[in-house]
This record gives C-alpha cells, sequence and structure tokens, in this order.
C-alpha cells in the first residue's frame, strides 16, 4: 500500500471526527455517530480504491451505518478489505468525556478476520514484551514476563482494562500481583494500541472487549511490532452460531498474524476527545485543530499528523 493511500485514509478519520466533535458533551450519541459514519462514508467514496467493510457499525438494514459487505471508494484501484470505527467510544463523547476517537483499518482483500459482533478476550503488548504473553497462563506469570521483557519491576507495570463487573476477578488478580491498573469506561482500540507507542503509559492490556475492536487493534499493532492474543466469547448464542457460520474456532487462540495478515496493513485514527494517544479536536476562530496519527506496517513507521482546517 502506498504512502498517498494511507495519508487518503488520514483525511477519512479527520473528516468524521470534525463531524461528529460538535456534539460532545450534548448527550446525544445517536446524531454524534451519525454524523462521523455520514462523514466518513462521503470521503470514502472520493478515494481511488476497491474497498469492502469487513468490519464495520451494523448490518445493511441498519442504515446509515457503515455496513458489512458496504462498497465504498470509486472502484478504482487496489482491492481492500476495510475495518471502521467512525466514532469509538460514542457514549464518553456524548457525555463529555475522554478518549473518542474516530478510527479504521486497511489491507488487502482477506487480510482482516471478519470476526463476529461479539466479545473477545484479548492480550495485548508492544514489540519489547513481544513473544512472552500467552493467553491461556496466569495473570500474574503475564505480568512477570511482561515486566522482565520491559526490564522494570512488576509494580510498575502499568496494565490497561475495562471498568466491567466480568472482569472483578481480574482485577483482583492483576492487584495480587502487584501492578498498577488503569481502569478504563470504554476504548479498547487505544487502550490496546498504547503498549506500542512509546511513553504512552501503558504495557499492557488485557480482558474481554469487543472482537470487531481486537481485529482494528491487530492492525495496529502489526504496524507497531506489537502483539496481541484473541480468543472469541461470544455472549449471545447468535453470534456464537456467527462465528461457527464464518468458520471460526472458539477454542482457538487467535494470534495477530490471523486477526491481521501480511505485512501491508494501514492504520489511522484521529482524535475526538482527549485520550492517552491523541488529543481531541480543537476549536479556533478559524476552524478546527486536529490531532492523528497514520501507521503503515511496511514501514513499520509511527506518523503523528496534527492538521488545522480552515473553514
Amino acid at each position: 500500500m502506498d504512502r498517498n493511500l494511507a495519508l487518503e485514509f488520514v483525511r477519512i478519520t479527520e473528516a468524521a471526527a470534525i463531524s461528529c466533535a460538535p456534539w460532545m458533551g450534548k448527550g446525544d450519541k445517536i446524531k454524534a455517530d451519525k454524523a462521523a459514519v455520514d462523514a466518513m462514508r462521503k470521503r470514502f467514496n472520493y478515494v481511488d480504491f476497491k474497498g469492502k467493510v469487513v468490519i464495520g457499525e451494523g448490518e445493511k438494514d441498519e442504515a446509515p451505518m457503515l455496513f458489512i459487505g458496504e462498497k465504498l471508494g470509486t472502484g478504482k484501484g487496489h482491492e481492500m478489505d476495510i475495518a471502521v470505527d467512525p466514532l469509538e467510544c460514542t457514549s464518553n463523547l456524548a457525555n463529555g468525556k475522554p478518549n473518542a476517537i474516530s478510527v479504521l483499518a486497511a489491507g488487502p482483500k482477506g487480510s482482516l478476520l471478519n470476526a463476529p459482533g461479539s466479545y473477545m478476550d484479548q492480550l495485548a503488548v508492544g514489540p519489547e514484551a513481544k513473544g512472552v504473553i500467552d493467553i491461556k497462563a496466569s495473570i500474574k506469570e503475564n505480568l512477570q514476563n511482561i515486566a522482565k521483557a520491559l526490564g522494570k519491576d512488576i509494580g510498575d507495570i502499568t496494565a490497561a482494562i475495562l471498568e466491567r463487573p466480568r472482569h472483578d476477578e481480574m482485577i483482583k488478580q492483576i492487584r495480587e500481583a502487584g501492578a498498577r491498573i488503569r481502569l478504563i469506561g470504554h476504548g479498547t482500540i487505544s487502550a490496546g494500541i498504547a503498549p506500542g507507542i512509546p511513553d504512552s503509559g501503558i504495557d499492557v492490556m488485557m480482558g474481554i472487549g469487543g472482537a470487531p475492536e481486537g481485529v482494528i487493534t491487530a492492525a495496529a499493532l502489526k504496524c507497531t511490532g506489537g502483539e496481541i492474543q484473541g480468543m472469541l466469547k461470544p455472549h449471545k448464542e447468535e453470534f456464537k452460531q456467527q462465528a461457527i457460520d464464518r468458520g471460526l474456532n472458539l477454542d482457538k487462540v487467535y494470534k495477530i498474524g490471523d486477526l491481521a495478515k501480511g505485512d501491508n496493513l494501514v492504520f489511522a485514527a484521529t482524535g475526538i476527545s482527549d485520550g492517552p494517544l491523541l488529543k481531541g479536536v480543537v476549536f479556533t476562530k478559524y476552524g478546527f485543530l486536529t490531532h492523528s496519527l497514520v501507521m503503515r506496517s511496511k514501514s513499520c513507521t509511527i506518523r503523528y499528523v496534527e492538521t488545522h482546517h480552515h473553514e
């Protein structure tokens, strides 16, 4: 994938972020999400490529969401799979809270796992801890191995985890192991990518989050040289059947190469409200200021983009 296409993708997340940013704190997550989706779809269709949504916001009968199977782009150029979350942390943005981003991942056809819209147990680390994690091992063992790989005491390791009742036992075990905890209300993509970003303050993300978000996280970590492991945890019978129909194995540990294949992936994200990775959209008297990052697995580059948008 060439650099020009990667930069086109960051323009797409910028457009989505700017469109939904005015809804921050106004309590209407539906209108905020619609604004992001509409802007993302419009901008996608200016780009010369043949895109197909494999991970989206909804199914075809739930328009105006970017639905699974939707075709994007002009139809000219590379044939690509697209995974999108036009507004991750919708509730956070609507309630004026941090960590909302607009995000997408892309790769050649067949490169992104077509995960069901259910849950996945995830364990994500940066490049220095690559190769030392095992999602089937104990929490303490994983934290000890991560600490050793990073050259830290276990008490200096910070684990990000969703604050949910399902994680009460995991949180207890992290505390007993002596590690620090960053509890998050929403935003597993940001938290999962953070270990791969130098000086993010997060060393590992663990726990059960969305399976589609896990695939997007895997694409980003492929670009940073990090690692993620995941196991599908369908929370409803329909999603269990959906996984089986797609040929997925509920007992399998999905490695990063299973979730995001190859070395020609791109990840782009733009901050909407301030978070650990990116600043949110800033309203100026001239227009908007956005902060984004774009990454390509082929070159293993992390490029930060600050853009002044004049109205």
